[in-house]
């Protein structure tokens, strides 16, 4: 599938065809550039594993361009290569906050720490709670203003990224000390 994003606040002035964006957590590569808009073919196999496949014309997503060699890290270490697609369980506003409860494959559950990392459609989150599969996060006002989290609702899917960190290191244990 060809994949078309008009960015109302992403400077493309330095994207090149090639480049990585990451869209809803996802990394796309740019395929076309047209003014304030970019083109990304996404395959099968993406769709099958993200929620790219349920986004419908005109849905607002989250974009990120790839990090360059001295810009600032503003957050954790994000690759765009989602781990598995998560649901939101639960939404409450908590003082100016909204708390989500997001449920996490069983398989991905291993890698979620309380004030541990975590992407959520591409926007990199501190981790506030864990029960289980299920683990909880505020989304501050200026996240609800510029990303689509904000308007998450119960049932929602969402990409997930867990942290690269915890992934690593998980990947040196013996398998016998896995959960």
């Amino acid at each position: 599938m060809r994949l078309t994003v008009a960015c109302r606040r992403l400077d493309l002035s330095r994207v090149q065809l090639g480049d990585s964006i990451c869209v809803q957590g996802c990394c796309l590569t740019v395929t076309e550039r047209m003014g304030q808009a970019f083109a990304a073919d996404v395959s099968r196999e993406t769709l099958s594993l993200t929620t790219l496949g349920d986004l419908v014309a005109g849905a607002p997503v989250n974009l990120e361009p790839a990090l360059r060699a001295g810009d600032p890290l503003g957050g954790h270490l994000v690759s765009g290569h989602v781990d598995g697609v998560a649901r939101v369980v639960a939404a409450s506003e908590e003082a100016r906050s909204v708390r989500l409860k997001i449920e996490v494959p069983a398989e991905l559950a291993r890698y979620i720490a309380r004030k541990g990392s975590v992407a959520v459609d591409g926007v990199s989150l501190t981790i506030n709670e864990v029960a289980d599969t299920v683990f909880g996060v505020n989304i501050i006002p200026h996240t609800q203003a510029v990303t689509t989290l904000g308007k998450l609702a119960v049932g929602a899917r969402v990409n997930l990224e867990v942290d690269q960190v915890a992934r690593y290191l998980a990947s040196l244990l013996p398998p016998s000390l896995h959960r």
